[in-house]
């Protein structure tokens, strides 16, 4: 019956899945073809302009070539008319000269012969008709102002739609995911060389599979990209998958998308378990209040923002982990000396990977993981449950690795931030150096129950979840009657704020602990998973 109510289940499982991904690919098609209802009316009323643009010029150059040959021959006219005005009177006045030299001949008298012979021969020299040039100043030829539109006409009659590349191909065996950078490959299904540029864009996603048409979070671009590869650089992993798609373009027109992929990001977000922090603690979903009196006498509240973290690892293996409940039982959680707080995610496979940061003049916190089962009064680094790093900033300062009651001292410098990598699948809780990625301690174990990240401050004093941001920085306590500061803060997976005194701590010690999250990868030595 139980193996019935399984397998039934799984096909139950199965059958929502498929439901959903029908719902999503219909919602995909309802867009497609509403978008084909817009833009198929947009492309016509497009092509439209451009060919009413092109009758224009038509017209504009019809009507400038005729104005040119108008006036062509409005300029021979004159020229020539005004030669056949000069020709003419040149006519008259030759016509005069020749009947003046002909009576001349029937002169008899020497003297007057003489005279008019003299007289001709002046009239000669300054005659028009011998001043003339006798060539026309233009010609009736118009052939140069003819026109020949053969090519201009088999342009026209070979007019198409641009040519728009092709869709290019995402090479999902060459993209990688790592240290908060993921590099996308991409080819051209064939050669074509008239691409000037391409156009990626990226989004975050909680859902696997393809792109939803109604995602809550907008595309991003990247534009004018000269080569097959990509990398963003500097990302938040705030969300499980990103979605990416890439377009190439040439000089005339962007082509298709090309088919979108879904790369997981591993992001392992964590917020506070309420149910888990110390009896001067209230931890809600987002927000934390101090309680001096153990929640009877509520004195404050501060929210802010619920806390996304920002780390998480490729692995080849499905990761695990489970969003413990916020509900809080009875007040009997950490207390005493354990200044405790767990997260409220646990992890029973896979590789996960967060980072720690001190505050300014932080004098003693623990970094850790713990099995969820931790005694009230336990501390980490002091039970076979828990496994941490200690420093201790006062008289006499300590950095050591703990686990069991047992201790050891690390060498060298405290570092800024401090890398977990918490590899469930091969037993290992390693510690690094995250801005040099040089290894600081590795623990071996066999962990038989899920884990939890843990921190322990000397007191953990008030905190609150703002854009991923624990803590209240920036004024005093009012309520506070001692000098105790203490601060703990959560930064997308980051704890605490960096360079502020706790407004609400009571006593002089002072520890301020973060978590940074959102580096991919194990740091320190080659990505394991890398296809690259």
């Amino acid at each position: 019956m139980d193996s019935q109510k399984e397998a039934l289940q799984r096909i139950i499982t199965t059958l929502a899945n498929k439901n959903e991904e029908l719902h999503n690919f219909m919602e995909t098609l309802s867009h497609s073809l509403a978008g084909v209802q817009v833009n198929s009316p947009q492309a016509v009323s497009d092509l439209e302009e451009e060919f009413d643009m092109l009758f224009t010029v038509l017209v504009e150059m019809k009507e400038s070539m005729i104005n040119r040959i108008k006036q062509e021959g409005a300029k021979k006219t004159q020229e020539l008319q005004h030669q056949l005005t000069q020709s003419g009177s040149a006519l008259e006045s030759a016509v005069e000269l020749l009947e003046f030299a002909n009576n001349a001949l029937d002169i008899k008298d020497e003297d007057e012969f003489t005279k008019a012979a003299k007289q001709i021969k002046d009239r000669v020299t300054m005659a028009p008709a011998f001043r003339l040039t006798m060539k026309p100043k233009a010609t009736d030829n118009m052939n140069h102002l003819m026109a020949d539109f053969n090519q201009e006409r088999q342009l026209l009659q070979n007019l198409k739609f641009l040519p728009v590349p092709r869709a290019p191909e995402i090479e999902v065996g060459d993209c990688l995911v790592l240290d908060n950078t993921v590099s996308i490959a991409w080819k051209m299904p064939v050669e074509d060389s008239k691409i000037d540029h391409y156009i990626l864009e990226y989004r975050k996603t909680d859902h696997e599979g393809l792109p939803r048409i109604k995602d809550e979070r907008c595309w991003e671009v990247v534009d004018n990209i000269k080569t097959t590869e990509y990398s963003l650089s500097g990302l938040k992993f705030d969300s499980k998958f990103m979605n990416f798609r890439v377009r190439a373009c040439n000089k005339a027109a962007a082509g298709e998308y090309s088919d979108p992929v879904t790369l997981e990001t591993r992001a392992f977000n964590f917020g506070f378990d309420s149910s888990s922090s110390h009896l001067n603690l209230k931890v809600e979903d987002r927000s934390v209040e101090w309680d001096p009196q153990g929640g009877k006498g509520l004195e404050s509240k501060v929210k802010g923002k619920e806390n996304k973290g920002r780390s998480g690892t490729p692995s080849p293996k499905r990761t695990s982990t489970t969003r413990s409940p916020a509900i809080r039982g009875g007040r009997d959680r950490f207390t005493g000396e354990s200044y405790t707080v767990l997260g409220d995610t646990s992890m029973d496979c896979g590789q996960h990977y967060w980072e720690v940061k001190a505050l300014k003049d932080c004098k003693s916190y623990s970094v850790g993981v713990s099995y969820r089962n931790l005694g009230k009064f336990d501390q980490l680094g002091k039970t076979n449950t828990t496994w941490c790093i200690h420093i201790n900033n006062w008289l006499q300062a300590s950095f050591a690795a703990k686990h069991n009651n047992k201790a050891k001292n690390l060498d060298g410098t405290v570092p800024d931030r401090i890398g977990v990598f918490c590899d469930l699948d091969s037993g290992q809780l390693s510690f690094y150096n995250a801005e040099t990625k040089q290894l600081i301690h590795t623990f071996k174990a066999k962990f038989s129950q899920p884990v939890v990240p843990a921190f322990m401050a000397s007191q953990l004093s008030v905190f609150r979840k703002e854009g991923g941001i624990l803590g209240l920085p920036g004024r005093r306590n009012p309520w506070s009657t001692r000098k105790e500061e203490s601060l703990v803060y959560q930064e997308g997976g980051i704890l605490g704020l960096p360079g502020r005194r706790n407004p609400w701590s009571t006593r002089k010690e002072e520890s301020l602990v973060y978590q940074e999250g959102g580096i991919l990868g194990l740091p320190g030595r080659r990505n394991p998973w890398s296809t690259r």
